[in-house]
């Protein structure tokens, strides 16, 4: 009998060990893959491309809600669950090929969770009725709370003559039918969905949308039941015992069931570094992450999707100023970190740099951390971090905090230092892994408790040695100017250690000039029916948010031109760098723009067409360029305009050279006169 408990005891250590909420001692960071509107940005292939670069810095990363909503979507309006993941960042296949090579590379994949609330498309309560692997799954009026969207569902059931689930257990929230978390038929729904994530597309854990929409023991049952490696809800909330409550909710026998994102933690550095008052960074109750019995479940962010900066109607709650700073505090404290999409792009090299010092201190969620300046000047604090191998110590605001000398500052920037305690013992490089469009100049620095430590380092990817590489003294810097390996290494008493490794693709060719240029974006007219505008407005702004034609509804566009007999508005605007582009919404204007608006239209950066289509909440936006271009702007060869290139148009060449009656449209080859040549540019292009 005793054999028999032992070996059943041991047979649930697996799932008792992931039904944690978050693992122990975790020293893996976060990425969350996508901003708001990132459609182009954050396609699956795009994503998957990036692969390598980041497995070196994250062990997951945190996608958007992957299935189709019935249109362009961030995923929030979730409408499909089993069988429909085509959505607007990719297709189910492109989707699937991600999420391995992510695993392959080390990668695990968070899906974005959304089961507060659920789309429908037909009425109030159409949902849609999706089979599974044999097994079909639905959902009806009774599975909708009765208090959804502050009564306006009940009165829908009643007018129907439906019937409603119970009470919402969590906060209402009015735009889409809020799910009855009590209906056994949503907890079966739910449960079979999570699995299917888990263990047919492969994703490796949760972010639970809008976690304070329903009870927080509903999400410890569905982990329990799915058994996934991580779990983290949304609960919007920065009062710390609020979170705390959340946090213990999920408890099932009385195991944490989900981690919680710090907003606790967000706010204090929102605080600290938009005010440039760095004392805020001090005291109690300043984070789930550093409360000794919470920091294992907080995961901490210092932006994301729903607090950047949209655009200045969506000025949302960002941090305003000292990103790298509020990064660097963020990398160098407890709790699981999760850097956003955005400030990766724009301050990828020092973040890098900063997830380096992380990984080298070996600091981990639940490692131990205290303040080690004067908390009372707001000009600046300081904070230590002790990790496995080391300490970091983040030196935030002026330069009036003397860094101890048992430290080694290794990365600095506005309002923040980092420094790794000699204790370390490891190398460290002014550059981290990545590509560089010219040559670069890489510093070594000791991090040693042995004064006069020497480094060794090779560029071929062999293990530097004694006998083995190039010494050198700390502080000496190489310029490099090729592609190589570089790993190096901290030589002491002839023995080698600490050796690190980055990977550097160095560009050698000259950089293009980038040549601005213009582009025309056009609308097929919306003021004819189905749609009956009564005109049309365009609202733009750029890559920097900047816009372009005044506050909302935009500009009221007035020049046109036909096509096909088609008249089409348009406007020209100027393309000014490489990583420019433009972004709209079409409206008829006026006091009613909004009721009559197109979804967003992001990241143009060619002449382009666009057809105004159907519309649910806002018109949805078909690209068709292929169809209309060419006839809008001109088909190279179509010399008598109807269309197409064809005998017509070699015809129409040789009655002008008969005739010596030229115009501009014969002279296909460019030479400044009709010919014959002309001709045979024609059957060109008809050949190819």
């Amino acid at each position: 009998m005793k054999k028999i408990l032992t070996t059943s005891f041991v047979a649930l250590l697996p799932l008792l060990m992931l039904a944690q909420g978050w693992p122990d001692r975790y020293s893996g960071v976060m990425l969350q893959g996508f901003y708001w509107d990132s459609f182009s940005e954050t396609q699956w292939p795009k994503l998957e491309s990036q692969a390598d670069e980041l497995a070196e810095f994250f062990k997951l990363v945190w996608i958007p809600q992957s299935a189709y909503c019935g249109g362009r979507s961030m995923g929030y309006d979730d409408l499909y669950w089993f069988t429909n993941y085509s959505s607007s960042f990719g297709n189910e296949t492109q989707l699937r090929s991600m999420i391995n090579t992510f695993k392959d590379k080390g990668i695990g994949t968070i899906a974005d969770v959304v089961i507060n609330h659920r789309k429908s498309f037909n009425g109030w309560f159409g949902f849609p009725r999706e089979t599974y692997k044999g097994v079909t799954y639905s959902m009806s009026s009774t599975d909708v709370c009765s208090n959804d969207d502050g009564g306006k569902a009940l009165a829908e059931a009643n007018r129907l003559g439906l019937q409603l689930g119970n009470r919402d257990t969590g906060e209402d929230w009015d735009g889409m039918r809020d799910l009855d978390h009590t209906s056994q038929n949503v907890q079966t729904v739910v449960k079979a969905y999570l699995k299917m994530l888990l263990n047919d597309l492969g994703y490796v854990g949760f972010r639970y949308d809008m976690t304070k929409g329903y009870a927080a023991a509903y999400t410890g049952m569905y982990n329990v039941d799915a058994a996934p490696e991580f779990s983290v809800g949304e609960f919007w909330d920065g009062y710390l015992p609020t979170l705390k409550s959340w946090v213990d909710g999920t408890k099932v026998n009385g195991v944490v069931q989900s981690a919680a994102f710090d907003f606790t933690f967000r706010y204090t550095i929102r605080d600290a570094v938009n005010n440039n008052v760095w004392s805020n960074l001090a005291g109690s109750g300043k984070g789930l992450c550093l409360d000794n019995n919470y920091k294992r479940y907080a995961v901490t962010f210092v932006e994301n999707h729903d607090t950047q900066y949209r655009d200045a109607n969506n000025q949302n709650d960002p941090i305003r100023t000292n990103i790298e700073a509020a990064n660097a505090y963020l990398l160098s404290m407890p709790g699981t970190p999760c850097v956003f999409l955005k400030h990766w792009i724009d301050y990828k090299e020092s973040i890098k740099q900063m997830i380096y010092a992380r990984q080298l201190a070996g600091i981990t969620n639940t490692s131990a951390t205290n303040n080690m300046a004067n908390s009372q000047d707001k000009n600046y604090y300081a904070q230590r971090t002790v990790g496995t191998r080391g300490m970091i110590l983040a030196a935030m605001g002026s330069t009036a905090y003397n860094i101890p000398a048992t430290y080694v500052q290794v990365l600095s920037g506005t309002n923040y230092r980092l420094a790794l305690s000699k204790t370390t013992e490891t190398a460290w490089v002014s550059k981290p892994s990545g590509e560089y469009k010219s040559a670069i100049d890489v510093t070594f620095t000791a991090v040693s408790q042995t004064d006069g430590a020497q480094l060794v380092y090779t560029l071929d990817s062999s293990e530097p040695t004694a006998s083995n590489g190039t010494k050198v003294s700390d502080g000496t810097t190489i310029n490099l100017t090729e592609n190589c390996t570089l790993k190096a290494g901290l030589l002491i008493n002839g023995a080698v250690s600490g050796v690190i490794t980055r990977d550097y693709v160095i560009g050698n060719q000259p950089i293009e000039p980038f040549e601005p240029y213009e582009i025309t974006v056009y609308l097929k007219d919306p003021t004819v029916a189905p749609n009956n505008w009564p005109q049309v407005n365009f609202y733009t702004w750029d890559s920097s948010d900047k816009q372009f034609n005044g506050n909302w509804p935009g500009q009221t566009i007035t020049a046109t031109k036909e096509a096909k007999g088609i008249k089409f508005y348009y406007h020209t605007y100027s393309i000014t760098s490489k990583d420019y582009y433009m972004n709209f919404v079409f409206s008829q204007g006026g006091s009613n723009a909004g009721n009559f608006q197109t979804e967003d239209v992001t990241h143009v950066t060619k002449t382009s067409v666009y057809e105004v289509t159907s519309q649910t909440n806002k018109y949805t936006v078909k690209d068709v360029t292929d169809e209309y271009l060419p006839y809008l702007e001109g088909i190279k060869g179509d010399v008598n305009g109807d269309g197409e290139v064809s005998i017509a148009d070699i015809n129409a060449i040789i009655t002008m050279i008969l005739t010596s009656n030229p115009t501009a449209a014969g002279d296909v080859n460019g030479d400044n006169e009709v010919t014959i040549a002309d001709v045979n540019a024609v059957i060109g292009i008809i050949l190819s």
